[in-house]
């Protein structure tokens, strides 16, 4: 056994090459010149310097400047000239349209809310005091209001989203608990369920009163695909999922059985050893299928895969009986129902038993080696919500959570096809503002996979420099 390694530090290792300046080509440069506010003059001789018209000297700086103001709309009136009846008397010129009619707020602050909240997952409150200290009072209602008429500018987003979902076949989910505050019938308690759905180019979170098997069968039941791969963890609900839903093939993650070991290693000191013993199988694994991965041609079945490929297969597969091997003559040499079984072996055969019980799912990989090991993508999708969750306790309302799971899903979704989230939201904004206050027509410009590669470029950016 290879003895474990030292921590890393997260900071640059000393010795190690540095990466120089951070390039910012998007950001606009703005000059200014800096002269002597008086001609410096020789220390010894009292001549004074003489300008040097090649000898400028170049310094960057960074900033950000975060102002508020007011813009005053001084629209024109005009009175008719002449005696004609049944026209107006006066006419003003119409002011520009708003994305909420009527309501004094721009939408900048629109966008500031929605990225602080559910980009960021940062308290609305914290930026309602930024703007209060800016000089621009904003009350917590006025803000609830105005999301609550946005939600359904997003809803056809929303739905685009789940409808193109529908054809993929390949999947990572994952949930966690998210509280709403607010009293509906038939539903005890304020303990809710956010649910994730990752595929190859969406992000889809909804929410759930429950944790059962019914909401990832409401999901899938318009699915497209004859197969689909879900990649999941062992919770019951999938299993049950995939009874019920013969086309699912369930693939369970190695990283949760990876710390089945680790917290065996924690809780009993004695186990350390054993259990790391197989942390180093588990590895070994992970380094092998990745070898194979780097070879694989996703145009090919294996049988065809180049020699390169085969070799790390075959490898990968001895690998996974010698697993087998050793896990089995454990589980045979024992019985569970022994009284005399002590408490570190019947660990022991609790964590084999359950990976043997787990291993059609663990064995998805095998011939499937698009699928990856572990589910960390699906989890590392959901630590953003559930970052928010931790700093604004969830939802007031089931409207506001309904909201959270359609901007969480779009702004995850436009990470996945490395899209500015403030570009894309101030353009999509600006089109409902076009459409008098109700989402575009065409959402095809606005949707990942339906725009063109220049279009996909210009949201890539900053707003303000595209």
């Amino acid at each position: 056994m290879q003895p474990l390694q030292p921590l890393r530090i997260n900071a640059q290792q000393p010795c190690s090459e540095g990466h120089g300046l951070t390039e910012r080509p998007d950001l606009p440069m703005q000059e200014k010149k800096i002269v002597f506010v008086e001609t410096p003059i020789c220390q010894v001789c009292g001549k004074p310097y003489l300008s040097d018209e090649h000898g400028e000297k170049e310094s960057i700086r960074y900033e950000v400047n975060v102002k508020a103001h007011v813009r005053k709309y001084k629209r024109q009136s005009m009175k008719k000239g002449c005696c004609c009846k049944g026209t107006p008397d006066k006419l003003t010129a119409p002011i520009p349209a708003n994305v909420i009619p009527r309501s004094p707020y721009e939408i900048q602050i629109w966008e500031a809310v929605f990225l602080t909240k559910f980009h960021y997952c940062q308290p609305t409150n914290r930026l309602l005091n930024q703007y209060a200290e800016l000089g621009l009072p904003i009350s917590p209602g006025t803000i609830a209001g105005g999301l609550k008429t946005l939600k359904k500018m997003f809803q056809p987003v929303y739905d685009a989203l789940y409808n193109h979902q529908m054809t993929e076949d390949r999947f990572h989910n994952d949930e966690s608990s998210w509280k709403v505050f607010e009293t509906v019938d038939n539903k005890i308690g304020n303990r809710w369920w956010l649910w994730v759905s990752r595929s190859v180019s969406v992000v889809y979170f909804q929410i759930a009163p429950g944790r059962g098997a019914d909401v990832p069968m409401e999901y899938f039941k318009n699915i497209q695909q004859q197969k689909i791969i879900v990649i999941c963890d062992r919770y019951s609900a999938y299993k049950s999922l995939a009874r019920q839903m013969p086309s699912i093939v369930l693939a369970f993650c190695w990283a949760h059985v990876r710390r089945d070991y680790l917290y065996a290693a924690r809780k009993y000191p004695a186990l350390e050893e054993w259990a790391l013993c197989w942390i180093e199988k588990i590895g070994e694994l992970y380094h092998i299928n990745n070898q194979r991965c780097k070879r694989f041609d996703q145009q090919l079945p294996i049988q065809w895969q180049d020699a390169s490929f085969k070799k790390q297969h075959e490898k990968l597969v001895e690998k996974m009986d010698a697993i087998v091997q050793e896990r089995d003559n454990f589980i045979a040499s024992h019985d569970p129902d022994d009284l005399d079984l002590d408490l570190l072996t019947r660990v022991k055969y609790k964590i084999l038993t359950s990976l043997k019980n787990h291993w059609k799912g663990l064995s998805v990989f095998i011939d499937h080696p698009e699928v990856p090991m572990d589910n960390n993508p699906g989890e590392k999708s959901i630590r953003n919500p559930v970052t928010g969750r931790k700093n604004f306790y969830g939802s007031g309302s089931l409207w506001s959570s309904q909201l959270a799971s359609i901007m969480f899903s779009i702004f995850q979704t436009l990470g996945l096809w490395k899209i500015n989230c403030n570009h894309w939201l101030r353009a999509y904004l600006t089109a409902c503002t076009k459409n008098h206050g109700k989402a575009p027509e065409d959402l095809s410009i606005f949707l990942p996979w339906e725009m063109d590669k220049g279009r996909k470029q210009n949201l890539s950016r900053p707003p303000d420099t595209a």
